[in-house]
């Protein structure tokens, strides 16, 4: 079965340099426009697996021509507690360094008091194995939990997921086998 991730398009430009992890919002002019390409260039798909946010749900249901739609919330960006909808300079005048613990401790570190990185990492991997059966399942859905995902099947620690955080509207190829 191949799967497909797809990060959603670029938020609205009010949210630049926020953290936004759970907050829902909508697309920049941007978005919409790579919204667009992604609907007229995309491959041929069996079933959309989104993660509820507006932000996905609004790609799914462009994306959606007679075929199974799902949403999945455990493909949702991660939960970042109070830092949601605050702009990141000023969280870091706050916690400093203390951030830093979002890699460094992926286990314990709970950014905002919100989801650790283990948290992530093991709703992630529940909603990878919860996926429809299909030929092509596409997954539209957020940063964090592809990054996660893909540091996970790379046999890689929590503290390199960063490295695995694909760019807006960019698809991600991985291979899932069934029994």
């Amino acid at each position: 079965m191949r799967v497909l991730l797809l990060r959603h398009p670029p938020v609205a430009l009010a949210w630049k340099g926020r953290c936004y992890g759970r907050s829902d919002m909508g697309w920049s002019r941007e978005g919409w426009a790579m919204a667009r390409r992604i609907v007229r260039d995309l491959p041929v798909v069996d079933a959309v697996v989104h993660s509820g946010a507006l932000r996905t749900r609004r790609l799914a249901a462009m994306l959606a021509q007679d075929m199974p739609v799902v949403e999945d919330p455990r493909w949702l960006e991660r939960d970042f507690g109070r830092w949601e909808g605050r702009r990141w300079d000023a969280i870091w005048r706050n916690t400093g360094a203390e951030m830093d613990g979002m890699m460094t401790d992926p286990d314990t570190y709970r950014p905002g008091g919100g989801e650790t990185g283990r948290e992530l990492a093991d709703r992630v991997a529940a909603a990878w194995d919860a996926l429809p059966v299909h030929a092509t399942v596409l997954v539209v859905a957020h940063g964090g939990p592809i990054a996660t995902l893909r540091a996970l099947r790379a046999g890689q620690p929590l503290t390199r997921a960063v490295d695995f955080i694909p760019p807006c509207g960019e698809i991600v190829p991985l291979q899932r086998y069934c029994q």
